[in-house]
């Protein structure tokens, strides 16, 4: 009977765990890159669409760039508990003409901790001034997002 009981318990307390996978990560809220950069995310739309605010961090090394607006596109939490998403960010520059767009792509993930983070990959393109200069007008690389609480 006694391992009948334990047996019964511990079958309960299986089922009742959540794995990482069945969490559900939302993009909504506040986020800090491993640079320094900070995002925020307004709520999602039913269609999986949001907008917000980007501001690069220390690492960004300008302080002309000043907060900028940014629009993407997540999968379906309902449907996908660790989704895609991807954005877009145009770049506000005090005193500038310059023109920037930095586009952002990438997957969030629920870690066994229940921490939900963002693995983005990003282009980020200057306008060039003409087809010879094109070589140097892209930026290729990588970002993580923590949630800030």
């Amino acid at each position: 009977m006694g391992s009948n009981a334990f047996s019964l318990v511990l079958a309960l307390a299986l089922a009742a765990c959540v794995t990482p996978a069945e969490r559900k990560c939302l993009l909504s809220g506040s986020w800090r890159s491993n640079t320094g950069c900070r995002m925020v995310v307004s709520v999602l739309g039913k269609d999986g669409s949001f907008s917000g605010s980007y501001l690069p961090g220390p690492a960004a090394g300008n302080s002309e760039i000043l907060t900028s607006p940014l629009e993407g596109s997540q999968q379906d939490a309902r449907l996908v508990p660790q989704p895609t998403f991807s954005f877009t960010v145009r770049w506000r520059l005090r005193d500038s003409e310059t023109v920037r767009m930095t586009a952002f792509l990438g997957q969030c993930y629920v870690g066994t901790n229940g921490e939900e983070t963002l693995h983005a990959l990003w282009l980020l393109r200057e306008a060039a001034d003409s087809p010879a200069e094109d070589w140097k007008a892209t930026r290729i690389g990588t970002s993580v997002f923590s949630r800030i609480k």
